[in-house]
């Protein structure tokens, strides 16, 4: 079976569309984790390893949540941003869970959940992106073609599966004690987009049980289940979370009028400082986020942020200093060394840059900024088949299989034939 065949079929079983190839991931290693706090109990309630699951951010408004494989949960920031509890966004990740559980991955064909390459994920998300947006050519440059029966076969979900996720979700969240009603309140958000004129919803909302259905099957369960537990935990980390996301995403007037509403302190004082920065006013928001970290004096997604405050205004080599201190509270944090990396290569300490951004990239390869500033600082040490071969990776991890294919070209010209970097490129370019 061809590599682009097995990807269409990988993507029958998406839940829901990126809906345009605008539409990126956003990388923070704050929320991430936050995520992870948050979604320990459900995928452990599921059967699932917390470590064997990642949640990750897409940037689009839309309200959306879908799986590709048995190793990504995505969320769009719109509908993160419109979860108002922690039991709503629970919710979210049980319906995802399930599907993966009952292994609507493999059952509709070849599973490739253990293809990690960068270009069978960019090409994967690329497919994805462009059928579902209305334009199959719009996400990757291969010619999967633009007819409507291609799109609704992504598109297509049947009931039972739905319904059998539905279910699943409701006793993951029952076993771990969590409120069904977030599943309900989650339902209210796709209510009010089915009652927008076919031409303004989502195209999966045209392919999907509707929600009112699923909302009063969730209703009856509501009244079945055994007194939840609040959790002060999920609180904290659905707070921090979304309101960092909100910080970055909102005015930064409307998040200092908004700030109080954060019942936890020092989540107050991270708003504010993400604000003031955006403001251009990074010595009221160090002060700000030094408050924070009284509070949480070890932590080091707080620690993260006030070196990127300072790497946002070109402070570079005091950027780089405290992003050294983030990496002492956790090393092994793909995303603060990346930050490490790209301040350190700001500074000109490039030999060291290109250190720390390997590390990052064993890691974690799907971060585009990390792959831009590594291939720099390859090219920076004169070692250019290598930054072509990532500038290649990175273009795939985007979908651009065309620009991606012409940097893999490069680097195979370059790269000492049969090494590592040399096969990469080899394999790149063999993708069909």
């Amino acid at each position: 079976m061809s590599f682009l065949k097995t990807i269409i079929i990988w993507f029958f079983f998406v839940l829901v569309a990126l809906p345009s190839f605008g539409s990126s991931l956003l990388r923070d290693a704050d929320i991430e984790n936050a995520f992870s706090e948050l979604s320990k109990p459900i995928l452990q309630a599921a059967g699932l390893s917390p470590n064997g699951v990642k949640i990750m951010l897409v940037d689009d408004m839309r309200p959306n949540a879908f799986v590709i494989d048995n190793k990504h949960i995505f969320i769009t920031s719109g509908l993160a941003l419109r979860t108002r509890t922690p039991e709503m966004f629970q919710s979210i990740i049980a319906h995802e869970a399930a599907h993966i559980v009952y292994g609507h991955v493999t059952r509709r064909g070849q599973n490739i959940s253990n293809a990690r390459s960068v270009a069978a994920f960019g090409l994967a998300l690329g497919i994805m992106t462009g059928a579902f947006s209305g334009n199959a050519e719009l996400g990757t440059s291969l010619a999967l073609g633009a007819s409507s029966s291609a799109s609704r076969a992504f598109l297509t979900h049947t009931r039972a599966e739905e319904s059998a996720a539905d279910q699943s979700a409701i006793s993951y969240m029952a076993k771990a004690r969590i409120d069904v009603k977030g599943m309900a309140d989650v339902l209210d958000i796709f209510i009010g987009q089915e009652n927008l004129s076919p031409g303004r919803q989502d195209p999966y909302l045209r392919s999907h049980p509707l929600s009112r259905d699923r909302r009063r099957v969730v209703m009856g369960r509501v009244a079945a289940q055994p007194p939840p537990k609040q959790s002060k935990t999920a609180r904290y980390w659905h707070d921090r979370a979304i309101g960092k996301l909100s910080a970055f995403m909102r005015s930064p007037d409307w998040t200092l009028k908004n700030a109080q509403s954060s019942v936890h302190k020092d989540v107050n004082y991270l708003r504010r400082a993400v604000a003031l920065s955006r403001q251009g006013k990074l010595v009221a928001a160090i002060r700000e986020i030094s408050k924070a970290q009284s509070l949480r004096p070890n932590d080091a997604y707080l620690q993260d942020l006030k070196a990127e405050l300072y790497m946002r205004n070109k402070k570079f080599k005091r950027a780089a200093n405290e992003y050294r201190k983030a990496t002492d509270l956790d090393g092994n944090n793909a995303l603060i060394l990346a930050g490490y990396g790209r301040a350190l290569l700001a500074s000109e300490q490039t030999s060291k840059a290109l250190s720390v951004l390997k590390q990052s990239r064993q890691r974690d390869f799907r971060n585009l900024r990390m792959l831009r500033d590594l291939a720099v600082a390859f090219s920076k040490t004169n070692q250019n088949g290598m930054a072509s071969l990532i500038t290649a990776e990175r273009f795939a991890l985007q979908g651009k299989t065309k620009d991606a294919k012409l940097h893999a070209r490069r680097a195979l010209d370059t790269l000492p034939r049969g090494s590592p970097g040399w096969q990469s490129a080899e394999d790149m370019l063999n993708t069909k």
